[in-house]
């Protein structure tokens, strides 16, 4: 904590600045005149978060050029560290996780950056962005300095912090700030040790010069946690509260430099299980107006918060576990799929009255398409597609073993044993508090008998398959065996409940273009297609009803490949929806 008084916060920049000469880039802070400092003139930074992993490389350039049509000068941008180390040593940066290319495309555009890199980020992404291989460890503590932890962090942003440094703005490149760790205040540990260790890195890898800054919430137990000297302090809140109690708790913390808000919701996000969340638009514009006026720096989280593909979506844990939904629209100025709404031009209006705006219109929303139903055929019950779904067959052990003494971090496990002893009647299957830690069903002789806690230390001698549902699909099953396998008809008999593959196909009338695929009738699961990961449905428990589509991965010219494995029971009718449209509440938009 840097003071205990409170000051007056409503200075703006002097204009009075030194001369710098012709080719020199900085980019820092003037505690004197409270604001920041580029190329030794003040600037503000009007900014948006966008995550480059909940977006399809394809569109990046298209959001990227609407965010900078509204009139931002900036973006937000966390760096997930289990999405570019799956596997403990081996980093990936291709593809959809191009950072640097992403970086590129902004800097192309004519934004900063505002860079995230954690290596905690929480964005309601699976496990705040770290990897599960962490967890292999059961006696590490996260977050802290424990050892450890510690050796793992510091190799990983030994890579990444090394591939950032020529983007910083003094070096030539578009990163402005750089944030370390995120909302520290908020975890329990307060290990001011790790924020020091975690300086210590950062400054090593990308030197005195960056400006280094600290995010955390509207309370003095989070900023006192979360800060750290020669790190900035930078808080965030939303429409709920009040601007001038919000940045005068701040300048306790903070007492000279910009007065900047790192998250101002523009939306909020959805559990699965609540109401669809909105934030009203008038009330977004009006507190954005009053912060700019004050001359303070405001990033709007989010500014289009995109997908959580695959198994990518988090979860909060206040009072109770409450697990994120596919979409993060987050209804924010730009939709999940991209396109421009009103709360975007609203925004749009309140950036004219204080920084010159690009000329032009902003692009259009994407063309949408509604391609109709598609009907699907049963491949089988999971249990009985093992050969293909897990080749190298199961281990075998006398206890339940978790998923990471699997080495596995997403996806599925089956887990299988004999009953001691016939059971003449009815007998409760009981677990240890806190033994399932996500969802489990249990069947007996291929029957779901429903959604039941599953005990570690009730039976015995295990075989265990760690299935590699999503390396069969990406390798073209089942559609590559359809000749060789039996496809169950309408009139087949068979449990239909349970785990189970269901397949077909979607021709398309024409060019490919985003749509939205609904599950009528189906109660959860998940669904690829392409061999692409779109992540889960539940609409019985909602709000999300639709799951986006991006069109870049369909095809106009070859049938589209479409796989869902349904944990619970299908529907009799085995089909599928295309619309045009998203439906992320049960309530307000059309069946």
């Amino acid at each position: 904590m840097k003071s205990e008084m409170v000051f007056v916060f409503l200075t703006l920049c002097s204009l009075t600045v030194m001369s710098v000469s012709a080719g020199e880039r900085s980019f820092s802070i003037d505690y004197k005149n409270n604001c920041f400092l580029r190329d030794g003139k003040p600037f503000q930074y009007i900014s948006g978060s966008i995550h480059y992993s909940r977006v399809p490389r394809y569109y990046w350039k298209d959001r990227l050029t609407k965010m900078y049509m509204t009139g931002l000068n900036a973006i937000q941008v966390y760096v997930p560290w289990n999405l570019h180390e799956p596997v403990q040593g081996t980093y990936t940066f291709e593809g959809d996780r191009d950072l640097e290319h992403f970086l590129n495309l902004a800097n192309q555009t004519g934004l900063f950056v505002i860079l995230r890199p954690g290596p905690y980020i929480c964005a309601e992404w699976d496990m705040g962005g770290l990897p599960a291989w962490l967890l292999q460890n059961p006696n590490i503590t996260l977050r802290s300095a424990d050892s450890d932890y510690l050796q793992a962090v510091s190799n990983w942003l030994a890579v990444l912090l090394t591939k950032m440094r020529p983007w910083l703005y003094q070096n030539g490149g578009n990163i402005i700030t750089v944030q370390v760790e995120n909302e520290y205040g908020s975890y329990f540990a307060c290990d001011y040790n790790y924020m020091r260790h975690l300086r210590t890195l950062f400054r090593a890898f990308l030197g005195e010069d960056a400006v280094l800054f600290t995010t955390d919430g509207n309370t003095d137990k989070e900023l006192l946690c979360g800060t750290l000297q020669g790190l900035y302090a930078t808080i965030d809140f939303g429409t709920d509260t009040n601007v001038t109690t919000a940045f005068s708790r701040l300048r306790k913390y903070e007492p000279y430099g910009p007065l900047v808000n790192s998250e101002f919701y523009t939306g909020w996000l959805d559990h699965w299980g609540d109401q669809h969340a909105s934030v009203d638009t008038q009330k977004v514009s009006r507190m954005l107006s009053d912060m700019l006026s004050l001359g303070a720096n405001v990033n709007m989280y989010m500014f289009e918060g995109g997908t959580n593909f695959g198994y990518w979506n988090g979860a909060d844990h206040d009072t109770q576990f409450r697990p994120v939904v596919t979409s993060y629209d987050y209804n924010a100025p730009l939709s999940e799929a991209g396109d421009p709404t009103d709360k975007l031009l609203a925004i749009r209006e309140v950036i004219k009255n204080f920084r010159d705006i690009p000329l032009g219109p902003i692009p259009p929303a994407s063309a949408k398409m509604a391609y109709g139903f598609v009907n699907l055929q049963k491949i089988g019950n999971i249990s009985g597609l093992l050969d293909t779904l897990s080749p190298q067959g199961p281990v075998r052990s006398q206890n339940l073993l978790t998923f990471e003494e699997m080495k596995q971090s997403y996806g599925f496990m089956l887990y299988r044993t004999l009953l001691p002893r016939d059971l003449p009647h009815a007998i409760s299957l009981i677990s240890p508090v806190n033994g399932i830690h996500d969802r489990a069903y249990v069947s007996v002789n291929g029957g779901l008998l429903g959604n039941l806690i599953l005990g570690s230390d009730v039976l015995s001698d295990w075989l265990i398959y760690s299935l590699d549902i999503d390396g069969a699909i990406q390798s073209g099953w089942p559609q590559s065996m359809r000749k060789d396998i039996h496809l169950f008809s309408e009139t087949d008999g068979g449990e239909e409940s349970g785990p189970t593959v269901y397949s077909g196909t979607l021709q398309l009338p024409g060019p490919a273009h985003d749509t939205f695929i609904k599950f009528n009738g189906w109660m959860k699961g998940q669904v690829w297609i392409n061999g692409v990961n779109l992540g889960r449905y539940w609409p019985q428990r909602g709000p999300q009803q639709t799951l986006y589509v991006p069109g870049p991965l369909l095809s106009s010219s070859v049938p589209n490949n479409i796989t869902i494995l349904e944990l619970e029971r299908a529907p009799q009718h085995r089909r599928v929806l295309f619309m045009d449209r998203p439906q992320l509440s049960k309530t307000t938009a059309p069946s």
